[in-house]
């Protein structure tokens, strides 16, 4: 009887340690093969592994880009598809997800969104692949319950044309607001802009309103296409995709002041540009940036501490192809790549201290991976 207590105790304390060391990681993905939508899986904070068989899977069409609301109880996913749109979940307390409802983006392939501070509204990024009528910017409003309601605002930009084949109509890769909530900037992969707009939480139909000045302008045939701020808000930083270059700007009243640009390979050929998503660790110190296309990296770089401008510290494979997404885990230990074209998730070990990424703990299959999400 004793062996059969202590065996029990032992099983207890083992699966209390995991879930202490425990988050809940979804991704979103691409379902036009084998993926079925939404996967939610465990991660170990402190092996960096992630449970082989997922918790949960919801299905969901081309569920490409995931938005946590702040208290985590809330999800939204955009549906990337000819004719866009998003979706509004539940998350209990225990991870599970729960559909609520859907709408229409009017426009194509959404391809990112986020939340207003105040989670009234959901800003969407129609990409539109047709340059006819192009990409635009939606606003939704969300329900006190999360549901979604139908768009009430649409904005339309113009593009460049300096691409003919990837810039004749306008391309809203992005929508990222300012840490104080009051501006939202429109990154424009087909304008080589970035656009800003004042966010009016008061207004119910027309809560954007463009901000004077009202863009930023970026070298020709650039593509803007994802904008990240510092936790205090005086520096962002955007990755060009076309170029394969990240920009350091001060913020300066809502404006954007570039102070650096920096390119994320020295190969001069278009195959090797594809620059993608960009995060910076938790303690604001380094900042890491996906590079896709014949490249396939994560270019790791140190962080002024008083005047935000950047410093080349590691360039690292991801050892697969086509880096959508990536994340840093909750305790910044870890650092796991969405390889959406090899079908697979690289968990690579980070030094906190160094920033320097390390060896690859783990490689997950998974089918067409393409957003990485935290709940803790």
């Amino acid at each position: 009887m004793n062996r059969i207590w202590t065996s029990l105790l032992t099983a207890s304390l083992m699966s209390l340690t995991i879930n202490a060391h425990a988050a809940t990681l979804l991704v979103g993905s691409y379902t036009d093969g084998q993926s079925q939508g939404i996967y939610r899986y465990l991660f170990d904070s402190k092996t960096g592994q992630i449970t082989p068989t997922p918790q949960q899977v919801v299905k969901s069409e081309n569920p490409s880009w995931l938005v946590l609301s702040a208290d985590q109880r809330q999800l939204f996913a955009v549906n990337e598809t000819a004719q866009g749109h998003v979706s509004s979940f539940s998350v209990s307390r225990k991870g599970e997800i729960k559909p609520l409802n859907q709408v229409a983006t009017r426009g194509d392939e959404p391809t990112h969104a986020s939340l207003s501070r105040d989670q009234r509204f959901l800003f969407v990024a129609n990409y539109a692949v047709k340059p006819d009528p192009g990409g635009s910017l939606v606003v939704i409003p969300v329900a006190k319950d999360g549901k979604l309601k139908d768009v009430v605002q649409q904005a339309r930009h113009k593009p460049s044309g300096v691409n003919p084949e990837r810039q004749a109509g306008a391309h809203v890769h992005s929508l990222v607001l300012s840490p104080d909530g009051q501006h939202l900037y429109a990154c424009d992969l087909g304008a080589d802009k970035v656009f800003i707009y004042r966010y009016d939480g008061a207004s119910t139909d027309h809560p954007l309103t463009p901000a004077i000045p009202a863009s930023v302008a970026l070298p020709p045939g650039s593509g803007p296409r994802h904008l990240l701020f510092d936790a205090k808000g005086r520096h962002a930083y955007l990755t060009l995709e076309m170029s394969a270059e990240v920009v350091v700007f001060d913020v300066q009243n809502g404006s954007l002041v570039e102070r650096q640009r920096l390119p994320l390979t020295d190969h001069q050929d278009a195959a090797a540009k594809a620059a993608g998503g960009l995060h910076l660790s938790a303690d604001g110190r380094f900042l890491y940036v996906s590079n896709r296309g014949t490249a396939n990296e994560i270019v790791a770089f140190s962080v002024g501490k008083d005047d935000g401008q950047l410093a080349f510290l590691q360039r690292r494979s991801v050892e697969g192809d086509h880096p959508r997404e990536f994340a840093l885990d909750p305790s910044d230990n870890f650092l796991l790549v969405a390889n959406q074209k090899s079908d697979q998730i690289v968990v690579m070990r980070r030094d906190p201290r160094s920033g320097k990424l390390g060896e690859t703990v783990q490689t997950l299959p998974q089918a067409a991976p393409s957003d990485l999400k935290f709940i803790e």
